[in-house]
């Protein structure tokens, strides 16, 4: 990927898009190439087709989708899935059609089977039945994987899929009705600490065990990729290092400075038990995640308190 490269970043204001940004900014890359909602709508295949013959890019990073928690999955599927659909359908056809000359699809770990052998192996996929709160945004996921698999079978493209686990970090979404389980924990404790409530409510059992990676560490690993792999096999990116959520609430509690009860609500849904990526073959490849839960917890957390709520944490 030459740095005079014309790039297309793809949901460039969300977690993943405004990460893989920022390290192509850092990495030199100048001819970075981004679109709003209002200039472009991956949902139409029109305005997706101008947009690429206008543009011409010659890589593109396809990191726009529409995601949330298990609230959000659980109540709107039909637009988890269609949405994603269209997004992936129409930027991966123009993208052929534009010549371009790679693309780097983000998937989800979530395309897994629920009781997939842990930790999970890219070859697991669509070996047995999915986790049902989320099974339209995986469903729209896997037909994007297989999208550009197929495109590389029938025309010769050099389209890559990656499997990242569960994201965090700068320019999360802290919506407690529609934000995955990380930033939702960091809103609670904090409102919490300045509320001085006795105690904060946490989804589930406590005991299922997840994996989270920062998301500057994505952006390094699908920079990485893009430069350096070209196969059709899905990569899982991750740290391959397993948190219980009330660890993870425990930690962030702490980060937070957060004095009070951690109270675990058994009727609401744990999702899938464990969940961990085997990262064996992307270290294989020469990358490794670089930033540990705790450091990333504190580098999430400042984040916040200056952007959202627009003062310090101390």
């Amino acid at each position: 990927m030459e740095k005079n490269a014309k790039i297309y970043v793809a949901g460039h204001h969300g977690l993943v898009g405004s990460a893989i940004v920022r390290t192509l900014d850092k990495a030199g890359y100048r001819n970075v190439v981004t679109a709003t909602r209002q200039e472009v709508n991956l949902l139409n295949q029109q305005s997706v087709a101008d947009f690429f013959v206008q543009e011409k890019p010659e890589y593109v990073f396809l990191a726009a989708a529409k995601v949330g928690g298990i609230m959000a999955n659980s109540s709107y599927p039909a637009d988890f899935l269609y949405e994603n659909l269209m997004i992936e359908t129409n930027s991966i056809h123009e993208s052929w059609k534009n010549n371009v000359k790679k693309l780097l699809f983000l998937g989800s770990s979530c395309i897994y089977p629920k009781m997939a052998k842990q930790p999970i192996r890219e070859d697991s996929l669509l070996t047995g039945p999915l986790e049902p709160t989320n099974d339209a945004y995986a469903i729209a996921k896997i037909a994007g994987i297989k999208m550009c698999q197929a495109f590389n079978q029938q025309y010769g493209t050099k389209y890559i899929s990656v499997m990242p686990t569960n994201l965090y970090g700068l320019n999360d979404n802290f919506d407690l009705q529609t934000s995955h389980v990380f930033p939702a924990l960091i809103r609670k404790f904090h409102e919490a600490k300045i509320n001085h409530d006795p105690c904060v409510t946490v989804w589930g059992t406590g005991t299922p065990v997840r994996e989270f990676l920062y998301v500057d560490d994505l952006a390094d690993a699908c920079v990485y990729l893009m430069k350096h792999y070209n196969a059709s096999k899905i990569v899982n990116i991750g740290t391959g290092i397993g948190v219980t959520i009330k660890e993870l609430a425990q930690k962030i509690s702490s980060v937070v400075g957060y004095q009070g009860d951690i109270v675990f609500d058994s009727s609401k849904p744990d999702g899938t038990p464990i969940k961990i990526n085997d990262v064996s073959f992307l270290e294989s490849l020469g990358w490794k995640a670089q930033v540990d839960l705790d450091k990333g917890i504190g580098l999430t957390y400042e984040w916040f308190c200056q952007k959202v709520y627009n003062r310090k944490s101390i």
